[in-house]
């Protein structure tokens, strides 16, 4: 929205929201009695922080320095300016701005197609289903799910059906991006080959989630848009579109953590010293913006999937192109190549198992380091 005073209006609108979760942020408030629940469980039986890190194999004590060392990537790799948080969405949305008019509505699931195709992914061929038109009582989230499983009939290997549900009114980069990462998805459990009692997704929410990434954030880059779209944006406008989402979500995930370590704290100091320090963002210790994402009410501790999923998925792209090599614009054998390494696997091998087979080492945060630190002086 290009109307600042309208941006920062409807930002505030949302402060019913924040009071629902943490009232006036008084030593009562919902939130902290919550904080004093979770920490307590997490004390006595370990955090789901600590037990992603360790079914990963992640050393528990790096884990916070991951998230730290990301946000601090953020800080050094972006303008020092101090924006205010009805400002921090209209500035990654920057890349999506430019290149909307590039995706009309009807291009959008040809686009998506055309690019798994060149991916050696053919979307028709997978029998990959596509539910996208906007309807009455439809749920607004994106998701992908099995509809017929792949199974056995007469010895002969019969494919599944995945299906891709998304409600689109309107085109634009942004749902785009969207509608790749659940494609990503869709072709990923399209190439599971295994026994029933293992056709699943895999044992690990966090390399599940960020398998939908691998293709799809290609989107960000400026050749895959001149190639795809005939323009492009600059590599710093395309990487902060890219990593923006991403460092609000460790944000999130640094904040349980500190919160959970010391439930008497101030969760509208905390959130403000974080998102001040790494991500430029003017504190307003006096708004609970922080408040406004399901999982921290239902799931504490959640928020350290995407932080861990995002830096799983940049270590295997990075690790993709060293053995097989780029696939920016398309490459007919990238399916298959990712297929047998990665997306059959299912519930038949850890997820662990898979990841540090495929990278040959134990995870690491240097490749999203590296992509991140592509910002500075990127034009």
């Amino acid at each position: 929205m290009n109307d600042r005073d309208e941006r920062h209006r409807l930002f505030l609108a949302l402060d019913t929201i924040w009071r629902s979760v943490n009232g006036d942020d008084a030593a009562r408030s919902s939130y902290r009695q919550l904080v004093k629940l979770s920490a307590a469980q997490w004390r006595a039986n370990g955090s789901p922080v600590d037990e992603e890190a360790r079914v990963l194999r992640i050393d528990l004590g790096q884990m916070e320095q991951w998230l730290v060392s990301v946000l601090d990537a953020w800080r050094s790799s972006t303008p020092s300016e101090m924006i205010e948080p009805w400002d921090w969405h209209y500035q990654a949305g920057a890349m999506g701005r430019a290149l909307s008019d590039r995706v009309p509505l009807d291009d959008l699931a040809a686009l998506n197609a055309r690019y798994f195709r060149d991916l050696g992914a053919d979307v028709s061929a997978l029998h990959v289903h596509y539910d996208l038109a906007p309807r009455v009582g439809k749920t607004p989230v994106a998701f992908t799910d099995f509809g017929d499983r792949p199974h056995l009939v007469n010895g002969t290997w019969q494919p599944g059906e995945p299906w891709v549900f998304a409600t689109y009114r309107v085109g634009g980069l942004d749902n785009l991006y969207e509608l790749l990462h659940e494609t990503g998805h869709a072709v990923h459990i399209a190439a599971i080959h295994q026994r029933p009692a293992f056709l699943d997704w895999p044992d690990n929410d966090a390399f599940t989630e960020g398998l939908g990434d691998v293709a799809a954030l290609e989107a960000y880059e400026p050749r895959w848009q001149m190639h795809y779209l005939g323009d492009s944006v600059p590599t710093a406008m395309g990487l902060r579109a890219r990593y923006a989402g991403v460092v609000l979500d460790i944000a999130w995930a640094l904040f349980e953590v500190r919160m959970n370590r010391d439930p008497s704290a101030d969760p509208n100091r905390i959130w403000g010293d974080i998102t001040s320090r790494y991500l430029h963002i003017t504190p307003h210790p006096e708004l609970s913006w922080w408040a406004m994402r399901g999982q921290l009410i239902d799931s504490p501790g959640y928020m350290a999937n995407y932080a861990i999923g995002a830096i799983i998925i940049a270590d295997i792209r990075a690790r993709a192109r060293e053995l097989h090599g780029d696939f920016t614009t398309g490459d007919s054998t990238w399916y298959a190549f990712m297929s047998d390494r990665i997306y059959r696997f299912g519930l038949a091998r850890s997820s662990a198992d898979v990841i540090t087979d495929f990278l040959g080492r134990p995870i690491s945060p240097n490749a999203i380091l590296a992509d991140m630190r592509r910002m500075r002086g990127a034009r």
